[in-house]
């Protein structure tokens, strides 16, 4: 009986020492699946955020359609200036013409040829002002300022889109590394408790099914490891590519994100009412929609007189006029009475357009309430799983220690040890997956109400 008592002991100091080992392999590996190793200094969110900007061709397309739209609203208000006219030009005949005076009685004169040697040399200034368009030109600046306010609302949007998708992919790579971690501790656990296992089937202590089971158990947790091992290449090329570095670069992020804790604290109202007065997509719909009903203002203007005041200055070589240069000024009205309908039926079909943006800036409302919500709903959720995976964590580490006593006594089987390994490292993956959760739900709140 006491040599038995010897080989308990004996074998609790080797369960522990395995399990010290254990836990020291994991950190080692942790530690090196976070990038200690890497020369690279700690990256945080805020600077992968600053690399993507830099980097995201879409983000870029949604900047040079903003200066675009801005430059079209320059030249709509362009419109109200005078224009100013230049041209010029030589001419070749093959006879110059004559002043030829004839009457009944006969020829009473016949001049000189109107252009010496057949050729002259003409050209002109002319000065144009609008006085009056229909309206066609105020209505023209609206539009075009709405379709700006627009495009930089868009900006905007794909601004905190990508932000939001990239801290999608930064919590990704630290999901997939806590998930390795987990795994290579669950793989070191297993093995100690294989020789452990192999050591006492030697001593024919257990049955040789405990000694299959803890190897099957060990070979599974391998593969795991390996499938963990290459999740995590796969989020850290990801990451990369939304950053537009190198796909193999393993970075060492930084991971504590920076959230807005307080803002899920808010009542529902409050966040909703702040969505409701902040998302840029509002803004963008509600604009698009403004700027289609100026175009279809604008459209309407061109069945309305137009006046419009002239000067000019013409220059005209000629040998029969008594002077070359002449200077004039005018006023002209022009009238488009009857175009088949076309402008009528083009403002018509904008202003259709406009009350469509308006009735899908109704649904983009009701989308951004069960963004909020939903967002809301997901971080309340996030911190209960949070609080309540800490003391799982505490019973999982103490039913696997209990476990492990007993059947190093004899009093337990392993399939039970097994389980507690199974439940001790799903208890972890669980807490990890928690708060990675937490975080992630309380940018995607920052981004629903506007505020990413």
């Amino acid at each position: 009986m006491k040599g038995f008592g010897c080989g308990v002991r004996g074998l609790l100091s080797r369960l522990a020492a395995g399990a010290v080992v254990a836990c020291l392999a994991a950190a080692g590996a942790s530690a090196q699946s976070t990038g200690a190793a890497s020369p690279e200094p700690i990256e945080t969110l805020s600077d992968a955020w600053r690399l993507a900007l830099a980097h995201d061709q879409s983000l870029a397309a949604a900047s040079a359609q903003t200066e675009g739209a801005r430059a079209s609203e320059r030249a709509a208000r362009g419109a109200r200036w005078p224009t100013l006219e230049a041209g010029a030009g030589y001419t070749r005949l093959d006879a110059s013409p004559a002043l030829d005076v004839a009457t009944s009685g006969g020829q009473l004169f016949h001049s000189a040829p109107l252009f010496q040697n057949d050729q002259f040399v003409s050209g002109s200034v002319q000065l144009k002002l609008p006085l009056y368009a229909g309206g066609q030109i105020s209505a023209g600046i609206q539009a075009a300022h709405a379709a700006a306010t627009a495009a930089g609302a868009d900006e905007r949007t794909t601004l905190a889109q990508l932000k939001l998708e990239v801290a999608h992919s930064y919590v990704a790579v630290l999901r997939a590394r806590r998930a390795l971690a987990a795994a290579q501790s669950s793989a070191t656990s297993l093995a100690a408790h294989a020789r452990d296992v192999q050591q006492m089937y030697d001593r024919e202590l257990v049955a040789k099914s405990d000694l299959l089971a803890a190897r099957v158990a060990l070979a599974n947790a391998e593969q795991a490891r390996q499938r963990a091992s290459n999740a995590v290449k796969l989020a850290e090329a990801a990451y990369n590519r939304r950053l537009g570095e190198p796909l193999e670069r393993t970075p060492a992020l930084d991971e504590h994100l920076p959230v807005d804790a307080g803002l899920a604290e808010l009542e529902f109202s409050a966040l909703l009412s702040r969505a409701l007065s902040s998302r840029s997509e509002l803004n963008g719909q509600q604009a698009r929609a403004d700027s289609l009903r100026a175009s279809s203002r604008a459209e309407l203007g061109n069945a309305l007189p137009r006046v419009g005041l002239t000067g000019a200055y013409t220059h005209l070589d000629n040998q029969f006029l008594d002077r070359q240069n002449i200077s004039s000024v005018g006023i002209g009205f022009t009238w488009s009475v009857f175009d088949g309908g076309q402008a009528r039926n083009r403002a018509a079909a904008l202003a259709s357009e406009g009350r469509a943006a308006e009735r899908r800036l109704e649904d983009l409302r009701s989308v951004i309430e069960l963004q909020v919500r939903q967002a809301w709903l997901d971080v309340q959720d996030a911190r209960a799983r949070v609080h309540s995976s800490e003391a799982v964590i505490a019973q999982a580490q103490e039913n696997l220690r209990a476990t492990r006593e007993l059947y190093g006594a004899g009093m337990g089987t392993n399939t039970q040890v097994l389980e507690a390994v199974s439940l001790q490292v799903d208890a972890v993956s669980n807490r990890d997956n928690a708060l990675l959760d937490e975080s992630l739900s309380e940018l995607e709140l920052a981004r629903a109400v506007g505020s990413l």
